[in-house]
C-alpha cells in the first residue's frame, strides 16, 4: 500500500499556500497564491474573504494534482494568520464586510476607553492578552456597530463570526462545520484560557452575542470533511492551529522550555510552558500552545515589530542594493569593536517594552563609522531584541528554562548562517536552523496526522521534522554582556 500523505493549508497574511507532506515531514509538492491587502483608511487593513476561499481551493487542488496521488491524502491540516476576523451571513455565506486583518488599528479608541476604565488587568487575567486592536474581539464589536443592521442580525442568530481558520473550514465543508481550535480561540480576547470556554464576562464587556462564535475544539480532532467536489472525494480535516502555534509544533517544541522564533518582517518567539499558564510580569502574552485530547499546554509569546524589516530598510532606505545578501556582505566588512548600535523602533517597540512612541535611532557613530558598521548593527539588533524576549521569558517562567535552552528558528533570516551564528553569540543560547523553512505548514500537517491516527503521540509527530544544524555561542561572555549593555542603553534613550 502507498504511504499516506497529509495536505496542509497555510493561509497567511500575504499568501495562501498548500503543501503535501509524507509522514516523515518531507514536503512533496506545493502551490501558492498571493493575497491582496487593501488599506481603506489610515491604520485600516482588510482582506477579501471570498478571495481567501477561492485561493484556498485553488492551491489545495494544485498541490494534490502535482503530487499525483489524490487517493492517498489521509487528512488536511489548516493553519492561518491569527486574529484576522470575518463575519458572514449564516444562510447565504456572504461576508457582511471585508475581513479585518490582525494589523488593523481601527479599534484603538475602543481599547483605550477600556484601559482608562481600568479593565486591562481583568482582561489579561481571563485571556492572557492585552487590550490592543491586534486581537479579534474588538474587531467583531466594530463590525456589529458599524455595518448597517449587523447587530440586530447577530442578535437574531443570522450571522456567524470566526477567525480565518473558521471561515475556511466553514467554506470547505459546505457550511456544515462552524468551529475553531483552542489556539485561535485564545487570540480573540473572548476566550478564558484557563477554563477553556468562551468568557461570558468578555462577551459582555465587548457586547458580542455568544451565538456568533464557533465551537472550540482540540488542535488534532474532527473538523468535518471537505465537499466531495473539491478534491474528487470528501477529505477529513483533522488538524487546526494558528500560525505561530503551528510553527511551534513544526519545530517540535512540545516540552516545557522548548522555544522557537520565526523571523519575517517582525519576529514571534514562543516558549512552551507546559500545563502552567504563567502571568507575565513583562507584558508578554500568555497563550494556548496546543490542546490535545482535552489537555491544554501553554506558551509565553513575545513579538518584535521590526526584524527582517530592518534589513529591508537598509536596502530601500539607505540604498544598499542586492537584498539581504548585500547587507550581510556589507556587515562582514564592519570594523571590529566599532560600538555602533541601531534600535529599529520604526513603529515603536514591541515586547517586552510595548512603547508605541519610541522611534528608531543609531548610537555610537564616530568619524570612521560607515555603512558596514550600520549593517552589522542592523543584524545585531534582531538578535538583541530576541535576547530581550528570552530574558523576559526567563523571568516569567524560570522553571521552563531549568535545562539547557535551545532556540529553533525559521523564516527568512534563518536562511542566513551568519545571522544564525550571531544570534547564538548575542543571546548565549544554542540555535537550531534547518534548510526547510515552512514550519507553519508542517505543524498543521503534524496536527492533522495526530488527528487521523498517523502518529500515536505528540512526541512521535514532533519527531517527524527535518534535521537541523546546531549552532553554539562562540562569543566570549564579557563581549556578549558589553554588547547587550550598549543595546539596553540605546533602548533607554529612544524610550526617553
Amino acid at each position: 500500500m502507498a504511504e499516506p500523505l497529509i495536505l496542509a493549508l497555510d493561509q497567511g497574511t500575504t499568501s495562501t499556500r498548500a503543501i503535501v507532506f509524507d509522514t516523515h515531514g518531507r514536503a512533496l509538492a506545493d502551490a501558492a497564491r498571493p493575497l491582496a491587502q487593501s488599506y481603506p483608511a489610515d491604520g485600516w487593513v482588510e482582506h477579501d474573504p471570498l478571495e481567501i476561499h477561492q485561493a484556498s481551493v485553488a492551491v489545495l487542488r494544485e498541490a494534490v494534482e502535482k503530487v499525483g496521488r489524490p487517493a492517498d491524502i489521509a487528512a488536511i491540516g489548516v493553519t492561518n494568520q491569527r486574529e484576522t476576523v470575518v463575519v458572514w451571513d449564516r444562510a447565504t455565506g456572504a461576508p457582511i464586510h471585508p475581513a479585518i486583518v490582525w494589523q488593523d488599528r481601527r479599534t484603538a479608541p475602543m481599547c483605550e476607553r477600556l484601559r482608562l476604565a481600568g479593565r486591562e488587568a481583568r482582561v489579561t487575567e481571563i485571556t492572557g492578552l492585552l487590550l490592543d486592536p491586534y486581537f479579534s474581539g474588538t474587531k467583531i464589536a466594530w463590525l456589529l456597530d458599524n455595518v448597517d443592521g449587523a447587530r440586530a442580525r447577530a442578535q437574531a442568530g443570522q450571522l456567524l463570526a470566526g477567525t480565518i481558520d473558521t471561515w475556511v473550514i466553514w467554506k470547505l465543508t459546505g457550511g456544515r462545520v462552524h468551529a475553531t481550535d483552542a489556539t485561535n480561540a485564545s487570540r480573540t480576547l473572548l476566550f478564558d484560557i484557563r477554563r477553556q470556554v468562551w468568557s461570558d464576562e468578555m462577551l459582555q464587556m465587548l457586547d458580542i452575542p455568544a451565538g456568533l462564535l464557533p465551537e472550540v475544539r482540540d488542535c488534532a480532532g474532527d473538523f468535518g470533511e471537505t465537499e466531495a467536489a473539491l478534491l474528487g472525494r470528501a477529505v477529513p480535516i483533522r488538524g487546526v492551529a494558528g500560525d505561530q502555534q503551528a510553527a511551534l509544533m513544526g519545530q517540535g517544541c512540545v516540552r516545557p522550555g522548548e522555544m522557537k522564533a520565526t523571523y519575517g518582517t517582525g519576529c514571534f518567539l514562543l516558549v512552551n510552558t507546559g500545563e502552567a499558564a504563567p502571568v507575565s510580569r513583562s507584558r508578554l502574552l500568555t497563550t494556548v500552545a496546543a490542546r490535545l485530547g482535552g489537555r491544554t499546554t501553554y506558551a509565553l509569546e513575545g513579538a518584535i515589530f521590526v526584524a527582517g524589516a530592518a534589513v529591508q530598510w537598509m536596502n530601500e532606505g539607505l540604498g544598499v542594493d542586492g537584498g539581504p545578501t548585500a547587507v550581510e556582505r556589507l556587515a562582514a566588512d564592519a570594523r571590529p569593536g566599532h560600538g555602533v548600535v541601531l534600535v529599529p523602533a520604526f513603529t515603536g517597540l514591541g515586547a517586552p517594552w510595548w512603547d508605541a512612541d519610541a522611534r528608531g535611532a543609531i548610537f555610537g557613530l564616530t568619524r570612521d563609522s560607515g555603512l558596514p558598521e550600520i549593517a552589522q548593527a542592523t543584524l545585531d539588533a534582531c538578535a538583541l531584541q530576541t535576547r530581550d524576549l528570552i530574558e523576559a521569558m526567563r523571568a516569567d517562567a524560570p522553571e521552563a528554562f531549568a535545562g539547557d535552552p535551545e532556540l529553533r528558528i525559521d523564516g527568512g533570516m534563518a536562511r542566513s548562517a551568519t545571522f544564525s551564528q550571531r544570534l547564538a553569540d548575542l543571546t548565549g543560547v544554542c540555535v537550531r536552523r534547518g534548510d526547510f523553512q515552512e514550519m507553519t505548514a508542517l505543524g498543521a500537517a503534524l496536527f492533522a496526522g495526530l488527528g487521523c491516527g498517523l502518529y500515536a503521540t505528540v512526541e512521535e509527530a514532533a519527531a517527524a521534522r527535518p534535521d537541523a544544524e546546531r549552532l553554539t555561542p562562540a562569543l566570549q561572555l564579557h563581549a556578549r554582556e558589553a554588547a547587550y549593555a550598549r543595546w539596553l542603553d540605546g533602548v533607554a534613550r529612544v524610550r526617553s
